[in-house]
């Protein structure tokens, strides 16, 4: 399929590209700005696209500017399913890319799709906006809506918990300063995430939703002696409070099981192997 793709250089997107070609596919990156609705009209006549993955998005919760994250999350995303929809022929799947930060401090483990949504932050309230966005066009476009849970891998921002801590225990530092240390995550493998939206390309149910997700959550006290246990290596955690967030969400674990009925069973790593080959990158 020729798929037009969306943050193609970030770090999900880098990594879904190779996952595509290699799967035979043709990824055609979108470059005009999501913001510049005739720009990225005209982009998309020009590909004619027989599929959509939509990964770009300011995904970062602490990012600064809280006003990117509707203007890209949402209106970008109007912006380019306006753009579909003046396609002669329509695609024959548009995967959107959602987040599972959008269920919030949920006291339900594992979580479902049909939990009700319950944003804390601004990047969450953006991705539910993005959805009920996009329903409105559900009638005419075959939109289909993940919602990942957490996922790492190399070349991931160390903005984000994971890296920094790959990063801290690569180079043998002394300590590291953490936020809240009583998180509970999944913390899957990118390669887990590329091949489940892959795969609901091909057979994901238009106007469903779907967690991308493992099922298995890890504690942040697990994650430091799994890497403790593969460099050798032990370090001082400290915490510092102005990395602690004040709605954050302590515990999130989801449930794979209806992505599964739909695309079969997921690729097995476990958080080891993941935390391996991002050291290994690392060096």
């Amino acid at each position: 399929m020729k798929i037009l793709l969306t943050g193609a250089s970030g770090f999900t997107g880098l990594f879904f590209k190779t996952q595509a070609q290699k799967n035979g596919h043709t990824v055609m990156p979108l470059v005009a700005d999501l913001t510049d609705k005739a720009a990225v009209t005209a982009e998309v006549l020009n590909a004619q696209p027989e599929a959509v993955v939509h990964l770009a998005a300011i995904s970062f919760v602490g990012h600064a500017d809280e006003a990117a994250f509707y203007s890209v999350n949402v209106v970008g995303s109007s912006n380019l399913l306006s753009a579909l929809m003046t396609l002669p022929i329509k695609p024959k799947c548009v995967l959107l890319a959602s987040s599972a930060n959008i269920y919030g401090n949920c006291n339900t483990s594992p979580i479902f799709e049909s939990q009700q949504p319950a944003p804390v932050n601004h990047y969450a309230i953006s991705k539910l906006s993005m959805e009920l966005m996009a329903a409105t066009y559900f009638h005419s476009l075959p939109i289909v809506i993940s919602r990942p849970f957490n996922y790492t891998g190399p070349g991931q921002s160390a903005n984000f918990l994971i890296p920094k801590l790959v990063s801290h225990f690569a180079r043998k530092a002394d300590f590291i300063e953490l936020g809240n240390l009583h998180v509970e995550r999944e913390f899957n493998d990118v390669r887990i995430v590329c091949d489940a939206y892959l795969h609901l390309l091909q057979r994901g149910v238009s106007g469903q939703t779907y967690n991308i997700c493992t099922g298995v959550p890890h504690r942040l006290a697990h994650v430091i002696e799994t890497l403790q246990s593969l460099t050798g290596h032990s370090i001082t955690v400290k915490v510092n409070p102005s990395f602690i967030r004040p709605n954050e969400v302590r515990r999130l674990c989801g449930s794979p099981a209806k992505l599964q009925a739909c695309i079969g069973s997921l690729p097995e790593i476990t958080l080891a192997q993941t935390l391996q080959w991002m050291l290994n990158e690392a060096v």
